[in-house]
């Protein structure tokens, strides 16, 4: 029927841990969205979010508190926003009243960065789950901070709580690479960029971690770590600077490829563009080039003294 809302609704579940900039993304992703003709509505499902800078179209705040929860049950932050959520859970029918009349509208879900919600526990992973009933097509948007990269041991952490995201939450994923900005503010990347968003070879961070005393006693562990995330074979990161618009749009393509927006009637699309889509005929190369020339200083050392050093 002429002028009747869609059935199928898309999205974005904004995942990561604290302070990865999941607000922020949702602020600037929402902007973008609206200036491509968009209409999107952003819901808060963080009880601890306070101070929104986005125009938020449903607050799980209006449903339960953190502080209420925390000083009713004497629980610390974390356990109270475990709480919350299982509450949420257990009251689906509130957050679908809510976003019911919200259908024809792009949705981004801003949720809570406590970790074990995206890895172990279940409350989260059941709330996206009831979403896929109710015909709400989402993509899991997971953010991590990009200088992790210039720890090796900290990146092999990044890589195993990224991998067990994907595994547990059971959405079509995406993980960033958030302030690509700020990517050398705590250090030089031991190598090129695409080495880290494409997850290469990861024998050569194990070497690079037995230079470390520390590191050194546990290399067997680390090798097993890196065999497990080698055998997956599932993890790789696209690089984010939420205040660059080549970079969402970069960011956008591989989410609406994800969910299926490409291919819907939102926007119309040539047959062309549709079957670029769905073969994924992006040169990743090339674009994580240009990235790295951008964001990293140049090296004025040549790769043979580099090699030296680690």
């Amino acid at each position: 029927m002429a002028g009747a809302a869609p059935t199928t609704a898309f999205g974005q579940a904004v995942i990561g841990p604290p302070g990865s900039g999941k607000t922020t993304y949702c602020l600037g992703m929402s902007e973008f969205l609206r200036a491509l003709g968009r209409r999107v509505a952003v819901v808060n499902l963080d009880p601890a979010n306070e101070g929104l800078p986005y125009e938020c179209a449903v607050d799980v705040g209006e449903l339960v508190g953190l502080g209420d929860v925390m000083d009713a049950l004497r629980l610390g932050p974390n356990g109270g926003l475990l709480y919350c959520m299982e509450y949420l859970e257990a009251n689906l029918d509130w957050l679908r009243a809510k976003l019911d009349p919200l259908r024809g509208h792009y949705f981004l879900f801003d949720c809570p960065g406590q970790v074990e919600l995206c890895t172990h526990h279940g409350a989260l992973r059941s709330i996206f789950s009831q979403m896929a009933q109710w015909d709400l097509r989402l993509t899991a948007v997971h953010l991590v901070d990009s200088h992790y990269c210039t720890d090796p041991a900290k990146f092999i952490s990044v890589l195993c709580t990224s991998l067990a995201t994907m595994l547990h939450v059971e959405l079509p994923h995406v993980n960033l690479l958030s302030k690509m900005d700020l990517i050398e503010h705590y250090g030089k990347l031991a190598f090129n960029l695409d080495y880290y968003t494409e997850v290469l070879d990861l024998s050569y961070l194990l070497d690079h971690l037995a230079s470390d005393p520390f590191f050194r006693h546990y290399r067997q562990l680390n090798e097993k770590l890196v065999q497990l995330i080698e055998d997956y074979s599932l993890v790789s990161f696209i690089p984010l600077n939420i205040q660059d618009k080549e970079s969402i749009q970069r960011v956008l393509q591989a989410v609406d490829k994800a969910n299926g927006y490409c291919f819907g009637v939102q926007e119309q699309q040539s047959l062309e563009a549709m079957m670029s889509a769905a073969v994924g005929a992006d040169f990743h190369f090339s674009s994580t080039l240009g990235i790295q020339e951008k964001y990293l200083a140049p090296s004025d050392q040549s790769v043979e003294q580099e090699a030296m050093q680690l």
